[in-house]
């Protein structure tokens, strides 16, 4: 069954209600690294109860809707589907606990053509259930590599931000752990291709991956620890590319340039000599 424009154009989704508890908030820290080291007190402030911060970047995983492609009536090939962009605007501070509501839509698909895939450009804002403030606005695109050719428009989606030509400002090196995988999936990502290596081998890795978001988080992380002195409400603003995966227990590379008042990044891994983060934007308040 081909992919179905009409009903991905309308699909409705649930609005999506979410406790979020302090023990949330610290999980998802923890799989991103927080902690590394105990006794720096500006990472214990994100793992830590006492003066608890949410990291910003944990907005990609409130009021999250789950792999909703995979629903037959959608007419896509969801093996095929792979992670794109993520775009991050933050309009509030996170709370670390709290009443959350996550309403998703559709904003629009593009037929790249027969062969050369379509590429679903989806958003979601997350808002305060007891203060109906919004907090933040959460955007993606998913690239379905054998969903093209199915008469819809060649639309572009948003330009991807220009690296510097010069050498970076900042270089921060980032240790993942062999079960950092493991550990953030526990904030709501259950995907087995980041646990099972009977099905990461089956889609082609020889052992699970790091899940894209967790890579995501960990530019957060970098950004925090080289420009912020770990002040999370400076951080308004997160886009990346997805180039590649991380396997657990890599350490990623971040060159990040200052860049008037915003800055500009990419994430590779330096014994592989592969880019698996580009065209990353941070902006700050």
């Amino acid at each position: 069954m081909p992919l179905d424009f009409d009903a991905l154009s309308n699909w409705e989704f649930e609005e999506i209600e979410q406790t979020l508890t302090e023990r949330d908030t610290i999980l998802y820290a923890l799989g991103l690294g927080f902690g590394e080291d105990p006794t720096d007190k500006k990472e214990l402030a994100f793992v830590y109860e006492d003066g608890l911060r949410a990291v910003p970047s944990m907005a990609v995983t409130m009021g999250y809707p789950g792999f909703w492609l995979r629903n037959p009536k959608t007419g896509v090939n969801w093996q095929k589907v792979l992670h794109g962009e993520q775009w991050l605007d933050i309009y509030k501070p996170l709370p670390v606990k709290g009443n959350i509501i996550g309403r998703s839509r559709i904003d629009f698909i593009s037929d790249k053509g027969e062969g050369k895939g379509a590429v679903i450009y989806q958003s979601r804002e997350i808002i305060d259930a007891d203060t109906g403030d919004k907090l933040a606005r959460v955007s993606m695109s998913a690239f379905c590599r054998g969903d093209g050719g199915f008469g819809g428009k060649n639309r572009p989606g948003p330009a991807p931000a220009a690296l510097p030509d010069r050498a970076p400002d900042h270089v921060c090196d980032i240790e993942t752990l062999p079960r950092q995988a493991l550990v953030y999936r526990l904030s709501g990502d259950m995907n087995p291709l980041h646990a099972d290596p009977d099905v990461a081998r089956s889609v082609g890795f020889d052992r699970p991956i790091l899940h894209g978001l967790a890579t995501y988080g960990l530019a957060a992380r970098a950004i925090l620890k080289s420009l912020l002195d770990y002040d999370a409400a400076r951080l308004v603003g997160l886009d990346v590319r997805f180039s590649a995966p991380v396997y657990p227990g890599e350490t990623v590379r971040f060159d990040i340039w200052e860049e008037g008042g915003e800055a500009r990044f990419r994430a590779s891994i330096p014994a592989r000599d592969v880019v698996v983060l580009n065209n990353g934007a941070a902006r700050f308040a």
